[in-house]
């Protein structure tokens, strides 16, 4: 029998998890009524049963959160201090998930040791968490380094998103959408910036949805985000996910079984790929990047930035990570040479009845050539922010003209313009 049990799908498991639940409430509601304390409700036997179901196969008290699809992201910072941020950006107090903190450490344990494909250990020797959860959604936890557990559980409500979703959404104008669509097709290289939260894998959704079905796509994350492989939108998509090592580490410095972004991107490039997708370049796998985008393929990347100079400066600081053999020269150089555009996102929090709100938006789009030796490369503003948030057309390099024969709408973009067409633009 435990032979037949270890056969049964996932599917299956929870179908006789489920009889057995239901046995034991129905044992416990006969000793309550054998006590003299009478019987259940049928509503209260209901409740208690998915109770128990949801500890032991789903998220526990997280599991009705996780289900409303009015909510977006779940922020906790203790067991009893829950932030919901809805979908329409609005932040309201949530329910209590756990009786204590150390109730809820606990159950982060198990829900971490018990994940099926990608088991991650959670301890006072592992004190942080990253899991990706059943239905898309993200977890980040930490807990005996911080003062009371924290979790934040991001929802991927956009998965069928294309850039003229986000116009709706008031993200960007219809011309910024089709300077970004023609970017895309037209193959070069986007870096996505922006703040944790500020929407930077939604917006490479929908970039990637601009991309041809048949082309064969590669994306490398930290935990599986933009889930390429799962909307069917494209035949051929090879995704990767890094993988955290356990126990000590050997004599290299990694410990057993470890499998980085960096290895991964290595890896592909024996794969066939027409398209790099990197969730987010943290450190150097931003040189097997740049290899990518050396190809002329049109990778995409995310990386955090409050601006977007200051997201060039975030990836020299990476590439750095490399070694000392990679100088601050070269590894601007380089990226000079190989990022094209990138595109900043802007994520504004007031106050509105009842709560606070969260508006997200395209701020800015550079455009990046190399430059002047001192600095190392130049950038043109070609859409910037105006006083109320909104990106508008500003200056156009003369190259990304040719931009119009891949749907980009030249003509609303000069029309837009705050300077004569023939101006010589504004660099720096």
């Amino acid at each position: 029998m435990a032979a037949d049990r270890a056969r049964l799908d996932k599917d299956a498991q929870q179908e006789l998890g489920r009889s057995i639940v239901l046995d034991l409430v129905e044992s416990v509601m006969a000793e309550e009524v054998d006590a003299g304390r009478g019987a259940w409700s049928p509503a209260r036997q209901r409740a208690m049963a998915q109770a128990v179901f949801d500890s032991l196969f789903r998220l526990g008290r997280l599991q009705p959160l996780v289900d409303n699809d009015d909510i977006e992201n779940i922020v906790i910072v203790g067991h009893d201090n829950v932030l919901l941020e809805l979908i329409d950006g609005t932040l309201v107090d949530g329910p209590p998930v756990a009786d204590s903190d150390s109730e809820l450490i606990d159950f982060l344990v198990f829900l971490a040791s018990r994940s099926e494909v990608n088991a991650r250990s959670f301890s006072e020797a592992q004190p942080r968490l990253h899991l990706r959860l059943d239905g898309g959604s993200r977890l980040a936890a930490a807990a005996w380094v911080t003062p009371r557990p924290s979790v934040v559980i991001r929802r991927h409500r956009l998965m069928q998103v294309t850039l003229d979703d986000l116009v709706e959404r008031g993200m960007m104008s219809t011309t910024l959408a089709s300077f970004l669509r023609a970017a895309v097709r037209a193959r070069r290289s986007v870096v996505v910036a922006g703040a944790q939260g500020a929407g930077k894998t939604t917006l490479v959704r929908a970039l990637c949805a601009e991309m041809d079905s048949m082309e064969a796509i590669g994306t490398f994350e930290t935990e599986y985000e933009l889930h390429l492989h799962e909307l069917g939108r494209h035949k051929i998509v090879h995704a990767w996910e890094a993988r955290p090592g356990s126990g000590e580490r050997g004599v290299d410095g990694r410990q057993a079984g470890e499998f980085t972004l960096d290895e991964a991107l290595v890896d592909s490039f024996r794969f066939n790929l027409s398209r790099q997708i990197v969730g987010e370049v943290r450190g150097k796998e931003i040189w097997a990047m740049i290899k990518a985008m050396e190809s002329g393929t049109g990778s995409i990347s995310t990386t955090h930035a409050s601006d977007a100079v200051a997201a060039i400066r975030k990836l020299v600081t990476c590439a750095m990570e490399a070694g000392p053999h990679v100088t601050q020269g070269l590894a601007t150089s380089k990226l000079a040479a190989t990022v094209d555009v990138i595109v900043q996102l802007s994520m504004d929090t007031r106050a509105v009845p009842g709560g606070m709100q969260r508006t997200r938006r395209v701020a800015e789009v550079i455009a990046l050539t190399p430059g002047e030796k001192e600095v190392g490369y130049a950038t043109t503003h070609v859409f910037r922010a105006d006083s109320s948030g909104v990106a508008n057309p500003e200056v156009l390099p003369d190259e990304y003209r040719a931009l119009a024969q891949y749907g980009f709408d030249l003509g609303g973009y000069l029309a837009n313009q705050p300077y004569p067409v023939d101006s010589p633009g504004v660099r720096g």
